[in-house]
């Protein structure tokens, strides 16, 4: 228990100091007019309170990935801890909070738009596709997920189908009414209740003192088929949305167009994803315990909704654990309607299409949900789908991170700030995504190639994009000199 409280501290020490230092190397400026204040349009540009964006930023970010993707982390022994602390304090929250600051300072601009302009048209151009196809994979799973659940714990006399119509529905409305309509309204609440959930998992803690690994116990892989599973790099792909994931500073543009200065910053970008750590953190610690020795039930092969499931059920009575299991539902739906928001945004901008008369929503819209729904339906009928989407997804969530640290380096570099800060979780987020990509299991392939040759071309991989970095630091020098 002693290093899970260690780590909550660490994290709340990250927002208090490391992200004041990130503010004044990006140098915020409260007096800048933020594009909501300079030209509202009444659907995505909208003038919002501080506390709503912070609890809709929350909850955007957050989906299942604090919780499934770090109960399935925990496998992997007390390292989780670590990367959950590190990675969110120095790769994570860096990331959401500086893409989300350049968006503002570019109207809004959506994350494929800033790829652009500081890695050239080419990069804009593959990353438009890139970033919608994971927005598209993301409103699958996150459709998958919560109809799912909802069809096992409360209709399983119901057609599956039903509840991903309902779902489905929600999206729609959810992505073409203003943002202040729905997400505005109900988003906050939704954001209450999953750091409502974490606060009871604590409480938990305190009553029933279970036994959490201790960091000091040693860091050696405890995932029940490890040979299979090393930590590097397996564990930095389960693990996103709790350390670092691409998918946050696709949400950022959203607030960022809501925004009124550029203080709310800060708490908003750094601070919703350290928040997001914490709640990792506690689910990642509730789930260490589950798998240990000790657990009080088997939970040899269960995924991480089974295992909400399992630690709601076993710690809370009924109508606690049930309001648990919603609260997961909400975040996945929760999430997987603004994926699609997002992508709708990503299409306007590069086409130039306005988006304040409704018709225009539903023309870029209707092709968006079609391709979600033609994904959703293999993911559904297919007996491997969703396991097959959701490794895509998890792999090019944390590519399009990397590119997005890549990229956040261009810009420090370029305004003679100390890029160092990206950099290094660049370079580290190179290696893990290259790795994986050789390293990893393939679906009744085992491995393709044997783990050290993998491992070396991950390195190989890394080495070459970190010194085609420095070429062009060289070069942008030469340049300012002359």
């Amino acid at each position: 228990m002693l290093s899970f409280i260690i780590s909550i501290i660490a994290l709340l020490l990250g927002y208090f100091l490391y992200s004041k230092l990130i503010e004044r190397i990006i140098e915020v400026n409260p007096s800048v007019q933020t594009p909501a204040v300079s030209h509202p349009d009444g659907v995505d540009y909208v003038p919002m309170k501080p506390w709503r964006i912070y609890l809709i930023q929350f909850l955007n970010i957050a989906g299942v990935g604090p919780i499934c993707g770090a109960i399935m982390g925990a496998q992997f022994g007390t390292a989780s801890f670590l990367w959950i602390v590190f990675g969110s304090i120095f790769a994570g929250a860096v990331h959401d909070f500086i893409a989300g600051f350049i968006s503002i300072r570019k109207d809004g601009a959506s994350l494929p738009e800033i790829h652009g302009e500081y890695l050239g048209n080419g990069m804009k151009t593959f990353m438009r596709i890139f970033t919608i196809v994971l927005m598209v994979l993301v409103g699958a799973v996150f459709v998958n997920t919560p109809a799912v659940l909802l069809n096992a714990n409360f209709t399983p006399e119901w057609n599956i189908f039903i509840w991903v119509a309902i779902i489905f529905a929600y999206y729609l409305i959810a992505t073409l009414l203003p943002i202040d309509k729905l997400i505005g309204k109900i988003y906050p609440i939704f954001g209450i209740l999953l750091l409502a959930m974490a606060a009871a998992i604590v409480v938990a803690f305190i009553a029933f003192k279970p036994h959490i690994p201790e960091l000091w116990d040693g860091l050696q892989n405890a995932h029940p088929d490890a040979a299979h599973n090393p930590i590097f790099p397996m564990m930095f792909i389960s693990i996103a949305c709790g350390a670092i994931s691409g998918f946050h500073a696709t949400q950022s543009p959203l607030m960022a167009r809501c925004m009124t200065n550029e203080k709310q910053a800060r708490p908003v970008f750094y601070g919703s994803m350290i928040t997001e750590g914490i709640v990792a953190l506690i689910w990642a610690a509730a789930a260490a315990y589950f798998f240990g020795p000790e657990s009080p039930v088997d939970t040899t092969g269960k995924g991480g909704p089974a295992m909400v499931s399992i630690i709601a059920n076993t710690w809370f009575p009924g109508i606690i654990a049930v309001i648990c299991v919603l609260g997961v539902i909400s975040a996945a739906i929760t999430s997987g309607d603004t994926a699609l928001r997002s992508a709708r945004l990503i299409v306007a901008d590069f086409m130039g299409y306005d988006q304040k008369p409704i018709k225009n929503r539903l023309f870029v819209a209707v092709p968006i949900f079609a391709a979600t729904a033609g994904i959703l339906v293999y993911s559904l009928l297919d007996a491997k789908g969703f396991d097959v989407i959701w490794r895509y997804f998890a792999w090019s969530n944390q590519v399009l991170a990397t590119v997005t640290l890549w990229t956040l380096s261009v810009f420090l570099l370029i305004k003679h700030k100390p890029y160092i800060i990206t950099l290094i979780p660049a370079i580290f987020m190179t290696m893990v995504t290259g790795c994986f990509l050789f390293v990893a299991e393939k679906e009744g392939l085992g491995t393709l190639l044997p783990h050290w040759l993998g491992y070396t071309i991950g390195g190989a991989i890394t080495l070459a994009v970190t010194i085609i970095f420095f070429a062009a630091t060289r070069k942008h020098r030469k340049s300012c000199e002359k």
